[in-house]
């Protein structure tokens, strides 16, 4: 029987974006949508030919869901993630929730599909990168296989999408095998010819040579006869945040401007619907405390993503944010300004519904909320009903779907492949620790952690010897660190899949000259504005100083020492960094003027050889804070 035509359009949902290179704001799947457009003129010529005249029907609103996650780093698998969420069964308290893995995001993504007439998935950047090893050793060819699976119709570009450059993000989403690499364990193509990605990647305000895109602005999607824009764009600090050779040759815009020069293209061609989707976010909550995640008021938010949002073209109705790992839910001048954590360990649903007659959002009929991605984990203790009484706070049709959906088990076992290639070398012993290192400075302080004071002392003793660079000091960037090192009742042993996923991004050890004045600028640049909160660089063993927090610029760091004695003006100091703050990251260019540089062996290598020695916390901090 010939399908009808309200039937055919509404399929429409799951038409694919073009393929990065093809026409911007193409709708997507071009053959597929000639075949159901093709499809739908011939039911309506059947309709003709017999005679039957379609009933007449009332323009009501066209319904679409989005769902979106951000910020997933590659984590295929639940692992240890977690959430901290209301309880809902005790007001007051908190439960600790295990979520996460990509079966159980695939999970809840066909549940949330299952139960809207039109629905599209979005990320909003920083997919891969700073992954753990089942994701990197396959050059991120892993997540992007597992997200072709699960459906994923987009994708902004993060920061972190640019960590192995342009040409190497371009061959990841076109395909093709990656050349070999000065790590033997990673592999390209380990499942066959590598075809690359199935949808989209999206920034308006990169640019490459001439001023043009470097990737799409943007992509058009036809939901039920009315197309719907959607327009990417990252943090425009990306260049101070990667590797800056990662970025040679592009320029990263104002992400406002930019998608206000999108959303005036798409106009002029029709298009009244806008959604962004932006690598950029802020924070909500008093500082030390995150809120609520669906407060719609987001008490004390602050940060780039809302300044962007009061800028942005009225005619884009939602922003997808992302890059802070927080979790929000924030109407910022009717518009919904969203998040949903990191590490694919949430969702942000969010239901929109289009006048067709306008064929522009409908603002009044938004609604939006945040969910976690409950995992089989969720379940291991029946008496704690943690799903039940996570479910029990959500209101209905969401809480229904969060009591009956479990993972994917077509994606458990595509993840589970991954991981038996990974097996042998992420479990392989490399040392072992006498007890835990976490990220966490001192409570009630701010400074240094154990795991920096642990990644430092690796780096100083790495490049000690004359032959190595003669290093006397090391200093460590805290978002390099990308994991805590668990321990249980020391001493414990650590594995390489551990020791990677502290240390994922393959930078080489550089060892360079600074005067201690210059040392002093450094650390004084770890304060940038008057409201921000300072960057602390991790320091090794040996370095000491206080930080005078109410200090006026250029007198915080006070009583700076090395092994006791204090460090003078013209005293001549040997540095070991990492190559990216060698280059300038994370804003720290000084270290660019560092003179009689020696290049050295990688920081995972030098951390491994740390491990070999059973190093133990130091709880001591080397910065005192001073509030």
């Amino acid at each position: 029987m010939m399908p009808t035509l309200p039937l055919l359009l509404s399929s429409l949902r799951s038409v694919r974006p073009a393929r990065p290179g093809g026409t911007a704001a193409s709708p997507g799947g071009p053959s597929r949508l000639r075949r159901l457009g093709a499809a739908a003129a011939l039911a309506a010529a059947t309709l003709a030919g017999t005679g039957v005249v379609p009933p007449a029907q009332a323009a009501e609103p066209v319904p679409l869901r989005l769902i979106a996650f951000n910020d997933f780093h590659g984590n295929l698998e639940a692992a240890q993630l977690n959430l901290v969420l209301a309880d809902p069964a005790a007001p007051g308290r908190t439960l600790r929730v295990p979520v996460g893995g990509a079966a159980a995001l695939a999970g809840l993504v066909t549940r949330l599909r299952d139960g809207a007439p039109n629905a599209l998935l979005l990320s909003s950047g920083d997919l891969i990168g700073a992954a753990p090893l089942i994701s990197t050793l396959f050059h991120h060819e892993s997540t992007i296989d597992l997200m072709n699976r699960i459906g994923l119709d987009l994708n902004a570009a993060g920061n972190h999408e640019f960590d192995a450059g342009i040409d190497e993000l371009r061959r990841l989403y076109a395909g093709g095998c990656a050349a070999p690499t000065a790590q033997a364990a990673v592999t390209s193509c380990a499942m066959g010819p590598w075809t690359g990605a199935r949808f989209p990647l999206l920034a308006a305000n990169v640019l490459g040579r001439g001023g043009r895109p470097a990737l799409a602005p943007y992509v058009v999607r036809q939901v039920q006869g009315i197309p719907v824009g959607f327009i990417g764009a990252v943090t425009r600090s990306t260049p101070s945040i990667v590797v800056p050779s990662g970025v040679a040759g592009l320029r990263f815009v104002d992400e406002a401007q930019a998608i206000n020069r999108s959303a005036a293209e798409l106009r002029r061609r029709g298009v009244r619907a806008l959604v962004a989707v932006v690598h950029e976010g802020g924070e909500v909550g008093p500082p030390g405390r995150r809120a609520d995640w669906n407060d719609e008021t987001c008490p004390q938010r602050e940060g780039p993503v809302f300044e962007m949002a009061r800028q942005l073209d009225r005619a884009v109705g939602v922003v997808f944010s992302a890059h802070t790992h927080q979790g929000y839910r924030c109407v910022i001048d009717g518009r919904v300004v969203i998040q949903a954590t990191s590490y694919g360990r949430g969702v942000s649903v969010v239901d929109l519904a289009l006048d067709p007659a306008t064929r522009a959002l409908i603002p009044a009929r938004t609604r939006s909320i945040n969910l976690p991605v409950l995992n089989e984990a969720t379940d291991a203790d029946p008496a704690a009903r943690l799903r039940e009484r996570i479910a029990a706070g959500a209101p209905e049709p969401y809480a229904a779907v969060l009591r009956v959906t479990r993972p994917d088990p077509a994606i458990a076992e595509r993840v589970a492949e991954y991981a038996r290639i990974v097996a042998p070398k992420a479990g392989q012993p490399v040392g072992r620790i006498g007890g835990r290192f976490t990220r966490s400075a001192a409570p009630g302080a701010q400074g240094d952690s154990a795991a920096g004071r642990l990644v430092a002392d690796a780096q100083l003793a790495a490049t000690r010897d004359p032959a190595r660079g003669g290093a006397q000091l090391a200093l460590m960037n805290p978002g390099g660190i990308r994991t805590d090192l668990d321990c249980g009742p020391a001493p414990c042993e650590v594995s390489f899949g551990q020791a990677f996923s502290m240390q994922p991004f393959g930078n080489s050890l550089v060892v360079m000259t600074l005067s201690g004045a210059q040392l002093k600028a450094l650390l004084e640049s770890q304060q940038r504005g008057a409201m921000a909160e300072p960057s602390f660089l991790q320091p090794s063993a040996g370095l000491s100083y206080r930080w005078l927090a109410k200090a006026p610029a250029g007198e915080r760091v006070q009583d700076l020492r090395l092994d006791g004695q204090p460090i003078s003006p013209d005293q001549r100091l040997r540095v070991t960094v990492n190559s990216f703050l060698a280059e300038g990251g994370d804003g720290f260019v000084l270290l660019r003027e560092g003179r009689e540089r020696l290049g050295g062996l990688q920081d995972l290598d030098a951390l491994i050889a740390h491990l070999k020695t059973g190093p133990a916390p130091q709880p001591q901090p080397r910065i005192a804070w001073v509030p």
